[in-house]
């Protein structure tokens, strides 16, 4: 890559790590998707819930950065994205700054969240604050004690999507616990991917993810399983006559066969950063056709 220049814009750019935002705005498409399908869409709320979720995202980018170099994980055989930090881009004291700015402006969005959705959603903000720094920060981390994949399928399908539909509905149904577990679900295999990618690296770094501590096959089928039992989930919405949410998900089990058949065959390097980016157009695709069937 060429010399990018310390602490520019386009260096803020590369560390806020843009294609990640599809991530953070597939949740929040499933949750308005469900509003309308209700007739409870309302679009301010709507974008508030974008806005939040997009700065959430790159703040926990920043942190992740910043708390990663700290630790000494981002090393030179590091075979994902460059980060930051690691490359010089952003200096330290210039992310600690960052990240302190993104999770005010995080806070800010909730605050005007608040007029719509009441005071009871005060903890759950808080909650999204506290654990974006508990991922990777403190005495604890918990991405490094194996704990990642519980925290994607809450912070990137319950709280997402939940609170998404309860700031317009003001309720919480069935059907919005299935879109948030599907959610969740299917936002996993990014991680899980990530950890199946750099399980060498993790296990030198003492970082104890789920395939560091179960091998490099729980990553290969864990990955395989999590679309196909986010899939099966979304037959549930057949009991509700949402047949559109039912079986539209189904064209996404063909994208995902085949990425996974990829992965599998490249199984180790950083050739697995190609699978990662369809796995990235993947999880879109899901959130994409899951909303389109139950608005229609």
């Amino acid at each position: 890559m060429e010399n990018i220049q310390t602490n520019s814009f386009k260096a803020w750019i590369l560390a806020a790590r843009p294609k990640t935002l599809a991530a953070a705005a597939t949740p929040v498409l499933i949750g308005c998707a469900l509003a309308i399908s209700d007739g409870t869409f309302q679009w301010i709320p709507a974008l508030l819930c974008f806005l939040f979720a997009f700065s959430m995202q790159i703040d926990a980018n920043f942190i992740n950065d910043y708390y990663d170099y700290l630790k000494g994980s981002d090393r030179e055989d590091r075979l994902g994205p460059e980060r930051a930090c690691a490359q010089g881009w952003i200096t330290l004291k210039a992310m600690k700054k960052g990240l302190l700015w993104t999770t005010l402006l995080s806070c800010f969005w909730g605050l005007l969240l608040l007029k719509y959705c009441g005071l009871e959603m005060i903890p759950v903000g808080l909650l999204c604050v506290l654990f974006a720094f508990l991922y990777t920060a403190g005495p604890y981390p918990l991405a490094y004690h194996g704990w990642g994949d519980v925290l994607v399928i809450v912070f990137f399908g319950f709280v997402p999507v939940g609170c998404t539909y309860y700031t317009m509905a003001h309720d919480w149904t069935w059907e919005v616990t299935i879109g948030c577990a599907a959610c969740g679900l299917v936002s996993d295999m990014l991680l899980m991917l990530n950890n199946y990618r750099d399980r060498e690296q993790d296990k030198l770094s003492g970082k104890r993810t789920i395939v560091v501590r179960f091998g490099e096959p729980v990553g290969r089928w864990g990955y395989l399983a999590l679309g196909i039992l986010a899939t099966c989930l979304c037959f549930l919405y057949a009991f509700s006559n949402h047949l559109g949410a039912a079986l539209m998900p189904l064209l996404f089990l063909a994208f995902h066969f085949t990425t996974w058949r990829q992965m599998v065959r490249i199984k180790q390097g950083k050739q697995l950063n190609i699978v990662l980016g369809k796995t990235a157009r993947n999880i879109t695709l899901f959130g994409l056709l899951l909303s389109l069937g139950l608005i229609l």
